[in-house]
């Protein structure tokens, strides 16, 4: 059994550069895999491995300018849900494309515990926005929440913009699969003059870590960006699987679909893309499947 540790922590890094080699040392050396994002705004990802090397890496982080506090949330796979370490230098760690947005100098929506969630989003005066993207709210979100439509985070300040009238004397209660997009979101809100902003402190995965199914206003699966896809109450692995065409989440029965073809097209995106991106797809796929018959591990995996 491995353990599965999502984390992420908004810190200012001076030298994010400089701190790359040494965590990916020791992740290697832990035998940790997963991918872990480093910018000047803090850190992100999600690893897997040993209790032993979860630990070891963990301490490593906290250990980095700002982060003693750091925290993370941890869940169980039977296979280890990652091909490789990847430590992966970039601009954002959860890219919203606003610079502006800063959740350690300007603050965040308030913190909702699990076990007091359900109440705020019953509230008459509340509205529940999903900030994650559209494919992820498909297979599961919340009772009653708002989807935005969105394709990537990127798109959610111009859809707020288009609409915020929508809200007028609202409370916005807003959440995400760990919480790290809330950060960003509710700091965005707040900076836009809504004054009462709240998120699922922990995000999808703590609610279906804490709260029982009995009680749960959860409907669905929580996508999850490794290979188990998605996870259910008690954070147990759903039945979806990936299109490694597109990288959105299939229900069993979408596998019976005339458009699936393993590792080359789903329903959702057997139009978006060309013959020759479908060829390059079977061609991966035949190079898979050659790696299972050998018992080696494909690259691409």
């Amino acid at each position: 059994m491995f353990t599965v540790a999502a984390l992420y922590h908004f810190t200012r890094f001076d030298d994010p550069a400089g701190l790359r080699g040494p965590l990916l040392a020791a992740c290697e050396t832990a035998g940790i895999k997963g991918t872990l994002l480093i910018a000047h705004e803090g850190i992100n990802g999600t690893i897997a491995g040993s209790r032993e090397g979860i630990d070891a890496v963990l301490a490593h982080i906290r250990a980095l300018p700002g982060c003693a506090a750091l925290d993370w949330k941890e869940s169980r796979a039977e296979a280890m849900p990652f091909g490789r370490m990847k430590v992966r230098l970039k601009r954002e760690i959860v890219t919203m494309g606003q610079p502006d947005v800063d959740p350690v100098a300007g603050g965040t929506g308030h913190y909702v515990e699990p076990a007091d969630w359900n109440a705020l989003i019953s509230a008459p005066d509340v509205a529940v926005i999903d900030t994650r993207n559209d494919y992820e709210v498909q297979i599961g979100t919340f009772e009653g929440a708002i989807d935005p439509g969105t394709s990537s985070f990127r798109d959610f300040p111009a859809w707020w913009h288009e609409n915020a009238h929508r809200f007028h004397n609202k409370r916005i209660a807003m959440f995400c699969t760990g919480g790290i997009r809330c950060e960003k979101s509710t700091n965005f809100l707040l900076g836009k003059g809504v004054q009462e902003v709240f998120h699922l402190k922990g995000g999808i995965l703590k609610y279906l870590e804490q709260v029982p199914a009995a009680d749960s206003k959860w409907q669905g699966e929580c996508f999850v960006f490794d290979q188990r896809v998605s996870l259910g109450h008690g954070l147990r692995q759903g039945p979806h699987v990936l299109c490694h065409a597109c990288r959105r989440p299939l229900a069993p029965d979408d596998l019976n679909r005339p458009e699936y073809e393993e590792g080359v097209s789903c329903h959702r995106c057997v139009g978006e893309y060309s013959d020759a991106d479908r060829a390059r797809f079977r061609e991966r796929q035949r190079q898979v499947e050659l790696s299972q018959v050998r018992g080696t591990a494909h690259f691409g995996e």
